[in-house]
């Protein structure tokens, strides 16, 4: 595949910054929700402030090569270091900022970070407790300075400060500053991004120049992104999909990216911005369909009946009328009607009003959810993609949007399936390399770059869709041979606003059985409304109300189950609500909220015995993670619940 040297003369995202700086001077780039107003920066001045800092950074000692971390919320100061740390010839290599003190220490201690740039004490103190452990850490820089006037500032250096001290050397440093600039090219390392580590140890995916402008270039130009675009900053910034959108994508386009003030004010912050770009992956999509229909569950009679009337009318024509098919007169009235009445309002509310694209990738997302909010008009796709691509693998094209695909190969984007059903894909945003790891490296991507995705699949031979079955892992055979696909199950459980988490066990097995955790939003607010009293989340998993408004739940998941004659074999037996939400604290689940099945399967092997054995109830007692570190344990007895299955068709059976 023919490799460009350059995207129209831009070899790195600094040649970028430097174009947008002179085409699109006085346009917004950035903005940020501080105190309860929006500040805004243009691309001139945004690109003032990396310089500055990147002087700053030269001044500091920073070599070509370095690795500098950066880890905190989303912030525009934050966005600025990456390029910033580009700039002056390093690498920037972002952290999960909700990481705790060791799993940062594996990341520091692995990229061998001499710098450090943190957002406020709490990342600082969380540095400080394991600096001892980081032989090569040298220097952190801090951007919010609350809290830390009695700190030893002998290796600690206010960010504006860093700043103030670059532009006052600008005369001196800024020929060496250009000449590291002007050795940037398309092969250059851009960025360091960690795996979640679903399986082990994070790896440090490296990727280039030409990874990450050729991915933020032909996905830019797929989805007609204009400079006129905004969108909203607020998903991990360690997280590849991120660093895409607030950076790749926002560099080649010019559009304006937009930092909330806090997690708390999200919501607010989304409707005031009103993106007219919006990523969000399942979990958040779920989320607000959860509250919305709990405000439902709330409103007079009269609101509720107008709601459920037009949200059946929007299922059933929606979809259509949003790709541009065929719909008859009456149906497309009705739709404006509820539009105004119900749709609109609904959108605005979310924050969704504006949105002319919007993805959701990460994992499947339930077909019942995407359906919903396309039903609306809001143009939601799916995307596949991972770390190691630059995210992009495929696509969905405006009037091919379906919920059991993730679409085409993005442009530029070969695929290719193995034997044993694994999805393979080559592209321009294909990885450099795992960094410190050339036999992971060798085991993924082959001489002729060609990148295992470790996920299951089949290309469509009419449309030439690709349709994801599980991780490859994951996959497996019961024990009379048919198929195992945990998540297409857990992902229809989790249409359900009760259900936050479902974890399905049976490779080898004669049956499936589930863990399940409830949402205690969804949850807490049916027994407020029904005066049913609770002091904890164990408390009101194990309420038999609850316990039978799951089972419902699971015995409808198994008749929709029994229809899929491939995978009809995966229905669940027995289920139990777990005494405790799956945490990453505790290592069940990954930073970008992935179950670690294998660690979750080994926590809680007396209850998967306990299921299969056919016991009623299981005591166990789980170790737990507080918010402040200390460990504790958790001792609760648990109900077992039998769930009706739906016998398999003799057509099935055969199969």
């Amino acid at each position: 595949m023919a490799q460009p040297s350059s995207a129209e003369g831009y070899p790195s995202v600094p040649s970028l910054l430097k174009r947008n700086a002179i085409q699109f001077a006085e346009k917004a780039a950035y903005r940020e929700k501080e105190f309860g107003i929006w500040q805004t920066w243009s691309w001139s001045e945004t690109e003032k402030e990396i310089e500055n800092l990147a002087l700053g950074l030269i001044n500091m000692g920073v070599n070509r090569g370095d690795h500098i971390a950066i880890i905190g919320r989303n912030r525009p100061y934050l966005y600025w270091s990456m390029v910033a740390a580009q700039m002056a010839g390093a690498v920037p290599v972002p952290l999960y900022q909700d990481a705790v003190a060791d799993e940062m220490a594996y990341v520091l201690g692995h990229c061998g970070a001499r710098f450090v740039i943190a957002s406020d004490q709490e990342q600082v103190d969380k540095v400080i407790e394991i600096q001892d452990e980081l032989h090569q850490f040298e220097h952190m820089i801090y951007l919010d300075a609350r809290g830390m006037r009695k700190y030893d500032h002998s290796h600690l250096h206010e960010y504006s400060h860093v700043q103030e001290q670059g532009y006052a050397a600008r005369d001196e440093l800024r020929p060496e500053m250009e000449r590291r600039v002007a050795e940037l090219d398309y092969d250059s390392k851009c960025v360091m991004l960690y795996t979640s580590g679903t399986t082990g140890k994070p790896k440090g995916v490296v990727l280039s120049n030409r990874n990450i402008i050729e991915a933020a270039r032909s996905s830019a130009e797929f989805d007609k992104l204009r400079a006129g675009d905004e969108v909203l900053a607020y998903l991990p910034m360690a997280w590849v999909g991120d660093f895409i959108f607030s950076i790749g994508q926002a560099y080649w386009t010019g559009f304006c990216v937009n930092c909330p003030e806090s997690a708390e004010t999200l919501t607010t912050d989304l409707r005031e911005i009103g993106p007219s770009y919006y990523f969000a992956p399942p979990r958040v999509f779920e989320s607000l369909l959860t509250q919305v229909m709990i405000r439902m569950e709330d409103a007079g009679r009269f609101k509720r009946s107008m709601f459920h009337y037009f949200m059946s009318h929007a299922k059933k024509v929606g979809p259509s009328i949003l790709d541009g098919k065929s719909v008859s007169m009456m149906d497309r009235l009705k739709y404006a009607l509820g539009n105004m009445t119900i749709y609109g309002p609904l959108k605005d509310s979310l924050g969704f009003g504006r949105v002319r694209v919007g993805y959701t990738a990460g994992e499947a997302i339930g077909p019942e959810i995407f359906e919903f909010y396309r039903s609306l008009g809001i143009n939601l796709k799916q995307l596949y993609g991972q770390t190691e691509a630059s995210v992009f693998i495929t696509v969905q094209p405006d009037g091919e949007v379906r919920a059991d695909t993730v679409g085409v190969p993005a442009p530029g984007v070969e695929l290719r399936i193995a034997e044993n059903g694994e999805v393979f894909y080559r592209s321009p945003g294909a990885f450099v390399e795992y960094y410190k790891n050339p036999e992971s490296t060798a085991d993924t991507k082959d001489p002729e770059g060609w990148v295992a995705t470790g996920d299951a699949g089949f290309i469509e031979e009419k449309s030439g869709h690709l349709r994801i079955i599980d991780r490859a892992k994951d996959v497996g055979q019961m024990a009379d041979g048919r198929m195992f696909a945990p998540k297409y199950v857990e992902n229809k459980l989790k249409f359900f606003p009760n259900v936050l988490e479902a974890v399905l066990f049976g490779a080898g097995r004669d049956k499936c059985i589930a863990f399940i955790n409830i949402d205690l939003t969804a949850v807490g607010n049916w027994a407020e409304r029904n005066n049913i009293a609770y002091a904890s989340y164990q408390e009101l998993a194990g309420h038999p109300q609850v316990l039978d408004t799951i089972q419902s739940h699971v015995e409808e998941v198994n008749a929709s189950v029994a229809q899929d004659e491939m995978l009809s074999g995966c229905q669940i037996h027995r289920f139990l609500i777990l005494h405790k939400e799956l945490d990453a604290d505790d290592g069940e689940m990954t930073r970008t909220r992935k179950v670690r099945r294998r660690i979750v399967e080994e926590k809680f092997e007396d209850l998967i015995d306990a299921l299969y054995s056919g016991k009623a109830e299981q005591f166990t007692e789980t170790e737990v993670t507080y918010e402040d570190g200390r460990k504790g344990s958790i001792k609760a007895t648990l109900t077992l619940r039998d769930a009706k299955t739906v016998p398999l068709s003799a057509k099935v059976a055969a199969a």
